[in-house]
């Protein structure tokens, strides 16, 4: 198959899942142009089937604000017809889904079908898309896809309530290549992050207020007082004065290291006893089941998704948001007990088997045809 993949270029998850996606296609001997303002974060533009199409938006002085989706619904139009692809998959619904869809409309005048794929990723649902700016336009994009994913139940159920929804909406976990957490892969940072006797705890996100960075400062600063331990976080974002000023308030300044943007996560999982996500809004939660591949047992919020992620009192815990004591006091539970350690962690990687892209990928392979042959 042919396939247009659209996507964010950030760290996000979203941006991560579509990149991973899309070369694992490749790999299989698909081929697989990418659409995107700038090169995706972990995309491998020397792998063989893959292209690469800027998004490129002129500045023009009659536009206050410059027209994206106006640019992208052009190049996805100019690639189609010049490459000939199958389908377009999009992630988010707005702008993506949006455009594509009239880029279907131009094509439908030159005769050439294009299904479009649509996933929902999260705050194109549960944030923006219940603007009241933009949700009648979400929800004609949604409705106007070929066909339409949700990375989890939760946000499935979440669109269906905000809006009036008249297509399926299939559920597609995201997923995670186990084989790059394995020992050998991985080189273990530990002792320079802590002393032998001490855990190692982590966080890692893009601190947006959402994640609350606080929680885990607050949580952390209770863990330490009772479990020699070191806190890790890797992340740049908005909140992190905040939580440096809390680590301040704190006095924990010698036990609390940030690492800021880390461009190979892998080997600081491998050095982490414990992860600590306390979101207020996750509509899966990437960074818990990349933890969890790591061996590494997860302390999360109920938020979203992450209970269909992370198994409560399995995989590790999951607290009320906010609950820092319980948090907490769930952290003290894992980390005071070496078995109890040991077998979190082992049943993590039993967990994180079940998001592997081996079972993922096939369900988008199947999905793709499928859409290709509603013709």
């Amino acid at each position: 198959m042919k396939i247009g993949i659209v996507c964010y270029p950030t760290y996000g998850g979203s941006g991560i899942v579509a990149t991973e996606l899309g070369m694992d296609l490749a790999e299989k001997g698909h081929e697989v142009h990418f659409f995107s303002t700038n090169i995706p974060a972990r995309l491998n533009i020397k792998l063989s089937n893959i292209y690469f199409h800027r998004i490129h938006v002129e500045t023009y002085p009659l536009f206050q604000y410059q027209p994206y989706d106006l640019a992208l619904s052009t190049i996805l139009y100019e690639k189609v017809l010049h490459y000939k692809l199958d389908l377009v998959h999009v992630h988010y619904a707005i702008p993506h889904a949006y455009a594509a869809y009239f880029t279907k409309q131009m094509l439908a005048r030159k005769g050439y079908h294009l299904p479009i794929v649509t996933t929902l990723h999260g705050t194109d649902i549960t944030l923006v898309g219940q603007h009241p700016v933009y949700k009648t336009a979400v929800e004609f994009s949604i409705n106007e896809s070929d066909v339409v994913t949700s990375v989890s139940e939760s946000l499935k159920q979440d669109t269906l309530k905000a809006f009036d929804i008249t297509n399926e909406i299939k559920v597609i976990p995201n997923f995670i290549d186990n084989e790059q957490y394995m020992p050998e892969k991985c080189v273990c940072c530990r002792n320079n992050f802590a002393e032998p006797k001490e855990k190692v705890i982590l966080h890692t996100s893009n601190l947006r207020k959402v994640k609350r960075i606080q929680d885990v400062i607050s949580a952390f600063n209770i863990i330490q007082k009772q479990i020699p331990s070191k806190l890790i976080i890797a992340g740049e974002g908005p909140e992190w004065d905040l939580a440096d000023q809390l680590i301040q308030e704190y006095g924990i300044q010698d036990k609390v290291k940030s690492l800021g943007m880390v461009s190979d996560l892998n080997d600081v999982l491998k050095a982490a006893d414990l992860f600590i996500l306390p979101s207020e809004q996750e509509s899966f939660g990437l960074a818990a089941l990349e933890a969890m591949a790591a061996n590494v047992p997860v302390i999360s919020s109920n938020a979203g998704g992450l209970p269909e992620v992370n198994i409560d009192g399995f995989s590790g815990f999951v607290c009320p948001v906010g609950d820092v004591e319980m948090m907490a006091q769930k952290a003290i539970y894992i980390l005071e007990d070496e078995d109890r350690l040991k077998q979190l962690s082992k049943n993590a990687k039993e967990q994180a088997l079940s998001f592997d892209k081996n079972k993922i990928l096939p369900q988008y392979e199947v999905l793709y045809r499928n859409a290709i042959d509603m013709k």
